[in-house]
C-alpha cells in the first residue's frame, strides 16, 4: 500500500502540474488573442486612414484643376468680350483718321486739334485694353498679318516690301483682329515687260 500511495501522490503531482500548465496556457491565449485582434483593428484603421488621406488628396487636386479651368474660361471669356469691343471701335478710329486727313484748312485748326485729342485718347484706350496697332510700312509682307490689296512692280525695293498702308491692322494678344491692308512691291517679270 505504501507503493500505491506513493504512486498516487506522484500521479496527483503530475496531474496538478499538467493542470497548471493547462490553466496557464488558456490564460495567456485570450490575452494574446486580444492583442492580435487589437493589432488587426489598428492595422485596419491605419489602412482606412491612409485611404481617406489619398481620397482627400485626389479631391483636393480635382478641385484645384476645376478652379484653374474656371479661371481660364473666365479669362478667355473676358478676352473675347474685350476683342469684340475693340473690333467695334476700329471703324470709329478709321473714321476719325479719314476726317483728320480731309481737313487741313487753317479755319479748321481748332476743330482739328479737338479731333486729334479725341483720336489719341481713343487709340490710347484701345492700347490699354491690349490691342496693338499694326502699321507695316517698309516691312516684309506677311500673309498672316497683312492683306495685299495691290501690287506694284519696282526694282527699287525688295520683293514683298510693303510700299503703302491703306488701312492699319490690329492685333489682340497675338490674334489678328483685322489685317493691315497694303500695297506690296514685286519685281518685274519677263511676261510683264513684254505686256508693257
Amino acid at each position: 500500500m505504501g507503493n500505491d500511495s506513493k504512486k498516487s501522490a506522484e500521479n496527483n503531482a503530475e496531474t496538478s502540474g499538467a493542470n497548471m500548465s493547462a490553466d496557464s496556457s488558456p490564460e495567456t491565449n485570450p490575452i494574446e488573442a486580444e492583442y492580435a485582434s487589437a493589432d488587426a483593428e489598428v492595422g485596419k484603421l491605419a489602412k482606412d486612414l491612409e485611404d481617406l488621406r489619398q481620397t482627400l488628396l485626389r479631391r483636393q487636386a480635382d478641385f484645384d484643376n476645376y478652379r484653374k479651368r474656371v479661371e481660364k474660361e473666365r479669362s478667355e471669356d473676358s478676352r473675347r468680350s474685350t476683342a469684340r469691343v475693340i473690333e467695334g471701335l476700329i471703324p470709329v478710329v478709321d473714321s476719325f483718321e479719314q476726317a483728320l486727313a480731309l481737313h487741313h484748312e487753317p479755319e479748321y485748326a481748332n476743330y482739328r486739334k479737338g479731333f486729334e485729342l479725341i483720336h489719341k485718347q481713343l487709340i490710347d484706350n484701345i492700347a490699354k485694353l491690349g490691342a496693338e496697332r499694326v502699321d507695316p510700312l517698309g516691312m516684309t509682307f506677311d500673309p498672316h498679318l497683312h492683306q495685299a490689296m495691290d501690287r506694284t512692280e519696282t526694282k527699287d525695293k525688295d520683293e514683298g516690301t510693303i510700299l503703302q498702308v491703306f488701312q492699319p491692322g490690329y492685333l489682340f494678344h497675338g490674334r489678328v483682329l483685322r489685317p493691315a491692308m497694303v500695297r506690296v512691291a514685286v519685281h518685274p517679270t519677263a511676261a510683264s515687260k513684254t505686256a508693257n
